[in-house]
């Protein structure tokens, strides 16, 4: 089941809308800038015709004003809201690739370009699905694809109403649930990070709320060398998601 708000969003920059038109997502329009023929707008326009997809010349101010990230790069496709995924077809989908689940729990990440980061590296380190919560927490914006290159349009996403409740729903289906605390005793490359895992990324500024971190199973730090004591949040997500990868291939 999937769920939709009701309105249009828009995808913004070449390779966002690149990354878009090999995918199978639905398209209702696409606006060029007038007389933008080099480079990648070439092939935007290309592949954009032969999926059939309506193109639009339009002058740069109308995009300049249409814009939300202030950096359309002469191109901007209109599409149907996000379609967000059930945490079950997060399990399903892992279930498929005949590979042990691999999720991100984002315990209320608000900024936009954190959590495009985050989906981005998510998608390269082969995490089946992200959950965030529906309070708290930023949504999948045009910002945010743009910011992901696009990894929204392969990376399956669910909105849930309690983390806590869905975290023991997965602990239900087999899944070790990891937190990331700056306090945790275990630093995060001595923890065993294979088989069927939930890692969990609290806020930038507040880290995980206090009932997340008392239902985890186990927390991990990366350590701290120099005088700032914490890091942004899609760096630290991506630290303890490429270590699972080197451990889970043996690298």
């Amino acid at each position: 089941m999937k769920e939709n708000d009701n309105y249009e969003d828009q995808i913004e920059g070449r390779n966002a809308v690149i990354e878009l038109l090999n995918s199978d997502k639905d398209i209702n329009k696409i606006y060029v800038q007038s007389g933008e023929r080099h480079g990648s707008i070439n092939k935007i326009i290309a592949q954009a015709k032969q999926k059939k997809v309506v193109i639009t010349e339009v002058e740069k101010s109308k995009l300049d004003h249409m814009s939300k990230t202030k950096n359309h790069q002469g191109v901007i496709a209109v599409v149907p809201p996000f379609n967000y995924s059930e945490v079950e077809d997060i399990l399903e989908y892992a279930k498929s690739k005949n590979e042990d689940c691999f999720i991100l729990i984002l315990d209320g990440i608000e900024d936009p370009h954190n959590l495009g980061s985050i989906i981005r590296t998510a998608e390269t380190a082969g995490v089946h699905g992200i959950i965030i919560p529906k309070r708290r927490t930023v949504t999948v914006n045009s910002t945010v694809v743009k910011v992901s290159a696009g990894a929204t349009n392969h990376m399956k996403i669910a909105r849930v109403n309690n983390i806590t409740e869905t975290i023991k729903k997965l602990k239900d289906n087999g899944l070790w649930i990891i937190g990331t605390d700056g306090e945790a005793r275990t630093i995060y490359y001595n923890e065993n990070l294979k088989g069927d895992i939930a890692i969990v990324i609290g806020s930038e500024g507040f880290g995980m709320s206090r009932l997340v971190k008392e239902n985890t199973d186990m927390l991990v730090k990366i350590p701290m060398k120099g005088k700032v004591t914490s890091l942004n949040a899609s760096v630290s997500a991506g630290i303890i998601m490429y270590e699972a990868v080197k451990q889970r291939n043996n690298l």
